[in-house]
């Protein structure tokens, strides 16, 4: 199995377009209206892409021969198209009620998704009121903490900072994630036990990390009321598909909301696992967000391959990583609210796309998931702009950017946005060696084209631009739906399930192993690696010491 070469079909295109540069290409302005769309409050913008009209064409037949509508209709009808674990994939269904095409997903789920969404708003409801007694919590609630892992704290995490112009007055949102405790240590420090609404966000409700610092709260909110339990579970709220165990761990009935199996971790933001934002934003803002969404499902279900937005984005990242071979990807947001973006894309994507065998279990035939990386500009142009600006790699990268801030700083914004703009066009036009050559006035032949070689920019390297018009809970809703189908959409290309993790689970069946080591629970090593083995040794001799 190879997963250097380029497909068969598009080779041709590949060897063409090398004997082409992008700013040559940008010069087509039929070429860049065929690579740039709008759905409702966001543009993408593909143009400074290494495509052409002909490898375009040639990547659009592909993805039409592979009848993709027919799976995305079966993802949105609730088929089984998790296959490894027979499961429905009906994500989209959690914001369903706002779309304006007819449903498809089953209707008990339908009713089950909507009886939890009131749930929630009534919740969210009498919190805002102060009556937050009447739901069986504390009376005066001033902090919210999430307590969740992966995708049952990425997304709440992004949608909490990148909405914080949104939140409600007088209820402060923190999120406690890692198992380290010195997160824990530090927020225990800052609240108020008393006035805290604990969420412990948990699936099979067994999550390591997830009951650790689930422990960690309760007993500090237990010894402020002196050992009262029955007072201290007014403090928690749950979140899980495993009622039971939430109950047994301390959580009443009352206030345990549901996760379900047709929803995985890292697409369940529009569920109760969003009950952190919900709280933070108000349920009007709330729905706001998965109306977004909704208007970017409507899209991927109805628009052809050319103005499909969600196909688009999954056919350049295809040209990227199987024509072109790019292994990785950098995205940029230009919004310090917007900060968390990247962490929350790479489980979305790589977690969903990180396979290398098909759901019949043969080796995949082409490289699958690229590496996603990035940070907030315009810092990261301080950081590693100069090796995609000249280094020996060419990475693809996102600048994603907002057109009317929260904030009246408007000089600061035009900053912003003109450093946006401008790396996007550094990268694809670069500087000839001949420009470089004529900028250096002084010196001799010798040292002045020494010194252009050395401000020479090769350009040529792709990038994408995604404008919000703001950021607002609509648009970021439609941002995360966007990315969500391009996620299924590489599945479908690569012949992959994007919706299983079995890579997750190895690293935790074995720390349940090393644990009991650690705690000095067993001498017996002789199950583990000889490195594992010697690094047990060396903490037991240097905790001793």
């Amino acid at each position: 199995m190879s997963q250097q070469r380029s497909p068969s079909f598009l080779a041709a295109h590949v060897e063409r377009l090398s004997r082409t540069h992008l700013r040559d290409l940008l010069q087509d302005q039929e070429r860049g209206q065929r690579l740039r769309h709008r759905v409702g409050p966001l543009l993408l913008d593909l143009s400074r892409q290494k495509l052409d009209h002909e490898a375009l064409q040639a990547l659009g037949e592909h993805v039409e021969a592979s009848g993709w509508q027919r799976a995305r209709d079966a993802m949105f009808a609730g088929e089984p198209i998790n296959t490894s674990e027979d499961r429905a994939v009906l994500h989209t269904a959690l914001r369903g009620g706002a779309s304006h095409l007819p449903p498809m997903a089953p209707r008990e789920a339908r009713l089950e998704i909507e009886r939890t969404l009131q749930r929630i708003e009534e919740l969210v409801r009498a919190i805002e009121r102060g009556d937050a007694a009447s739901m069986g919590l504390p009376s005066k609630i001033t902090d919210v903490v999430n307590i969740g892992i992966g995708g049952s704290d990425l997304g709440p995490r992004l949608a909490v900072r990148a909405l914080s112009p949104f939140h409600v007055p007088e209820l402060r949102s923190h999120f406690l994630t890692n198992v380290d405790g010195q997160a824990a240590y530090e927020l225990m420090r800052q609240l108020d036990p008393r006035r805290t609404l604990v969420i412990v966000v948990s699936k099979t409700f067994t999550t390591q990390e997830t009951l650790l610092n689930g422990n960690v709260l309760r007993d500090w909110i237990l010894r402020s009321y002196d050992g009262d339990a029955r007072a201290t579970s007014k403090h928690f709220l749950a979140v899980s598909a495993n009622t039971a165990e939430a109950e047994r761990w301390g959580v009443a009935t009352s206030n345990i909301y549901p996760m379900w199996d047709f929803v995985g971790g890292r697409f369940s933001l529009w569920s109760a696992v969003g009950l952190s934002l919900a709280l933070a934003i108000g349920m009007e803002h709330f729905r706001a967000l998965l109306a977004g969404a909704a208007q970017v499902d409507d899209h991927f279900r109805s628009k052809p391959w050319q103005q499909n937005l969600p196909v688009l984005l999954s056919l350049v990242e295809y040209w990227n990583r199987n024509a072109l071979g790019r292994s990785s990807r950098a995205v940029v947001p230009y919004a310090d609210l917007m900060g968390d973006l990247t962490s929350y894309l790479q489980q979305l994507e790589m977690e969903s796309l990180g396979k290398q065998v098909t759901p019949q279990g043969e080796p995949v035939a082409q490289a699958t998931s690229p590496v996603v990386w990035g940070s907030v500009g315009t810092n990261a142009q301080h950081a590693y702009f100069q090796s995609l600006h000249q280094g020996t790699d060419t990475v693809p990268l996102e600048f994603i950017g907002v057109v009317r801030p929260a904030h009246p700083l408007r000089a600061n914004h035009d900053a912003l946005l003109s450093n946006l703009l401008a790396q996007a066009a550094a990268l694809a036009l670069g500087k000839t060696f001949e420009e470089a050559l004529a900028e250096a006035k002084s010196g001799d032949e010798q040292a002045r084209r020494v010194l252009a070689a050395q401000r020479t920019f090769p350009g040529d390297r792709p990038s994408t631009v995604i404008l919000l018009d703001s950021l607002t809970p609509e648009s970021l809703g439609a941002l995360i739906a966007l990315y969500e189908h391009k996620v299924f959409m590489l599945g479908h290309l690569w012949s992959i399930n994007a919706f299983d993790q079995w890579g997750v689970e190895l690293g935790k069946s074995i720390a349940r192993q090393i644990l009991p080591a650690l705690e000095g629970q067993t001498d017996d090593l002789s199950s583990f690696d000889t490195a594992t083995r010697a690094l047990l040794d060396e903490i037991a001799q240097r905790r001793e010491g």
